[in-house]
């Protein structure tokens, strides 16, 4: 079984069900998917898939902060969207976020839940 440590991050949305908003194993940190609710502003959700973007990548530096990660330190990505239709709208926004080298990423179209993006994100922790 794998050492692995669960947590959860401090002005993140709440778990909507069972699971952490990151796990720490292995020399890598992982995220839950997060969707665009603010958890500061009532868990409202932005309208457009450019705004949804941009608050799920926030929700997910609180997660990468309790450990003193960055989006420098994401290695990969893993995005649904609702509707592929939105790539271009979307990608803009998750750009806004990293810098080259960028991590690896894998776009699939999703059936999601009254949101239009979910994205979840593997950091690598700095070696000892």
């Amino acid at each position: 079984m794998a050492n692995k440590i669960g947590f959860y991050a401090e002005g993140a949305p709440t778990p909507a069900g069972p699971y952490s908003h990151g796990v720490v194993a292995n020399g890598f940190l992982y995220t839950a998917g997060f969707g665009p609710q603010d958890a500061a502003n009532d868990h409202a959700i932005a309208d457009n898939v450019g705004d949804q973007t941009r608050q799920v990548l926030r929700n997910i530096q609180k997660v990468l902060a309790v450990h003193g990660l960055t989006m420098d330190d994401v290695v990969k990505s893993t995005v649904h969207l609702q509707d592929l239709a939105d790539f271009a709208e979307f990608n803009a926004a998750y750009e806004e976020f990293f810098t080259a080298p960028y991590p690896v990423r894998t776009t699939v179209g999703s059936q999601l839940a009254n949101i239009l993006v979910e994205i979840d994100v593997v950091a690598a922790l700095p070696q000892a």
